[in-house]
């Protein structure tokens, strides 16, 4: 099987599982992977759960269309991600209930979302701003992501969720899995969790090379 099968099976099974657990529903949501030639991302309306491997839009490497269903409205977004951060070969983006409710409700900082309150949170996520409300697929949002694309694992859309980026699909998932973990036990808490110390915060830097 050719490294883009690969990727298209791995983006199909990873959009399911988000979708039958409730990390997104309905049309919401995208995942785009890259190749050496382009990238792959799911077509625009398409429900996560229900993805057909060959219906995944490919664009080559100057963002234009070149096969399967039509690309997601999001492609600027998940272009500035890779465009800025050549490390990066996966951007999973969903409406996730927690994380989208606390952009509503008022987030920790605007520089992180959320204060560091687990060490699989600060091992695993790291520092998330928030980008403030602005429609899907807008252009100026893309510009806010391609300046901090580098210095960060992902960012939280204003009523709209969270958008993750790492090495592979499967890692990206899971970061915004843990991140939506996070959201939902400082929800249960009542955003009363004081955050671990920076003395725990340093150990975690010194021993598992944590980026906070």
């Amino acid at each position: 099987m050719s490294r883009e099968s690969q990727l298209r099976e791995e983006i199909c099974r990873i959009g399911a599982s988000l979708y039958q657990r409730g990390y997104t529903v309905g049309s919401a949501g995208n995942i785009s992977a890259r190749l050496d030639d382009g990238w792959l991302i799911t077509p625009t309306d398409a429900c996560l759960g229900y993805l057909d491997p060959a219906a995944i839009s490919k664009v080559d490497a100057g963002g234009e269309w070149v096969s399967g269903d039509k690309p997601s409205k999001t492609l600027v977004l998940h272009r500035a991600v890779y465009d800025n951060n050549p490390d990066m070969h996966a951007v999973v983006h969903t409406h996730s209930t927690h994380l989208v409710s606390l952009s509503i409700n008022g987030v920790w900082k605007d520089e992180d979302v959320l204060p560091p309150i687990t060490p699989y949170y600060v091992m695993k996520v790291g520092h998330i701003p928030l980008i403030r409300y602005a429609r899907p697929g807008a252009p100026e949002v893309a510009a806010q992501v391609a300046k901090i694309a580098g210095s960060v694992r992902g960012v939280l859309l204003e009523r709209l969720g969270p958008v993750v980026w790492e090495s592979s699909v499967s890692k990206a998932a899971f970061a915004l899995e843990e991140l939506e973990e996070t959201a939902k036990l400082w929800h249960l808490a009542g955003g009363k969790v004081e955050p671990l110390e920076e003395s725990a915060l340093q150990d975690l830097r010194d021993t598992f090379k944590a980026r906070w």
